[in-house]
């Protein structure tokens, strides 16, 4: 049985992630008063990390917050400090370490180029030209050509979406950064790190404010008709399919499947190892510690496997293709006709960063403040 509040809030907010948090942080200190829910039994969504053997483990897979905005930037640090991580994401083929994301350095080892000018003209030579691009296998054969697709881009695609990479969109692949130079950073924003002390203190100094509230362990669909009788207005960030019962149909998602593991000295040497052929079961191994670069006697290591989502799992990546695009359309369409507040991944249909949703959150919440405003002077 839920406590009972009676409309003593202003906004109820489904969902304790990084949507929910910004949002709620900025409409409470205007004023506001929020309670945030969510069905599991912590705080900060797929962001959470637990401390073990004094390692901060990142529960729900690897996250690096990075991002070219200064008021994003701005904003996170307000509550706890960041470290000066950078990520680099070495690739395992065939047993052998390659450099990556694709960079001379890449091109070096395979090819044994030793200039940016000596790639780009082995690119030019392999590139397959594609004028319009339809799909992520055109789009990265038109860019790298069959060699670097086949050993880099190919095997790791397939497990995490689950399908072809010819029958995916080519958007999904676009963020992937491919250079003539040695620089083999991952992200090539300005503002770069993770949290000192891990994520978990990020969301808790957040949602430190004595307008806020939250409720873990509380499932919205379970308790729909408490929940709609606590707030005035409601902020969701879960999956917008569900929240209209399906009505157009369920969208597609992708999940994950983690294996930790605990053991002695260090395993990997990087944060992460990204493994791209297609007969490894797993896309990724994550050692924790080197996120903050760490130099302990123990060690904890994820395995990382895509899985096919159903409703008893997790849903990470929305598969925005043309048919799921669609049917999100007329979700947004019907949204557009209520009075609730949809954000986040799962709420937007859309494979945001971290810095991402803290934008949209931000956005979102002045202009909701604007909105009140406005209706106050009515």
């Amino acid at each position: 049985m839920q406590p009972v509040y009676a409309m003593a809030f202003d906004y109820l907010i489904v969902g304790c992630g990084m949507f929910g948090a910004v949002f709620a942080r900025i409409v409470a200190e205007n004023g506001c008063r929020v309670l945030l829910i969510d069905k599991r039994g912590h705080i900060g969504g797929n962001c959470f990390t637990e401390r073990l053997e004094g390692i901060n483990v990142h529960r729900y897979g690897p996250h690096v917050f990075h991002t070219n905005s200064e008021g994003v930037w701005r904003f996170v640090n307000r509550f706890v400090e960041f470290n000066h991580f950078r990520l680099r994401t070495p690739v395992n083929f065939g047993g052998r370490l390659f450099s990556f994301p694709i960079n001379l350095m890449t091109m070096q080892q395979v090819w044994n180029v030793t200039s940016s000018e000596e790639a780009e003209r082995k690119l030019a030579a392999v590139r397959i030209p594609c004028d319009n691009p339809g799909n992520l296998e055109e789009w990265a054969l038109s860019q790298v050509g069959r060699e670097l697709y086949e050993k880099f881009i190919r095997g790791y695609t397939t497990k995490q979406w689950g399908r072809d990479p010819r029958a995916l969109p080519a958007a999904i692949i676009r963020r992937l950064p491919i250079r003539r130079t040695c620089n083999d950073r991952y992200f090539d924003d300005r503002f770069e790190g993770v949290p000192i002390g891990g994520y978990t203190r990020l969301f808790e100094n957040m949602l430190d404010h004595g307008n806020i509230r939250f409720e873990t362990g509380v499932d919205f669909f379970q308790e729909r008709t408490w929940a709609r009788q606590q707030a005035a207005r409601l902020v969701f960030t879960g999956k917008i399919d569900e929240f209209f019962d399906y009505r157009f149909g369920q969208l597609e998602y992708r999940s994950l499947r983690f294996e930790h593991q605990l053991r002695d000295g260090d395993f990997q040497g990087s944060a992460i190892v990204n493994y791209s052929a297609a007969e490894v079961p797993y896309t990724r191994i994550t050692e924790h510690k080197h996120f903050d670069m760490l130099d302990s006697a123990r060690t904890v290591i994820t395995y990382e496997f895509p899985d096919r989502y159903d409703e008893t799992k997790i849903p990470y990546y929305p598969i925005r293709d043309k048919r799921n695009q669609a049917v999100y359309e007329r979700y947004r369409n019907l949204a557009q006709e209520t009075q609730v507040i949809f954000g986040g991944r799962l709420g937007a249909y859309m494979y945001y960063d971290m810095h991402q949703v803290v934008a949209q959150a931000m956005s979102t919440a002045r202009k909701e403040l604007e909105r009140r405003s406005v209706a106050k002077a009515a």
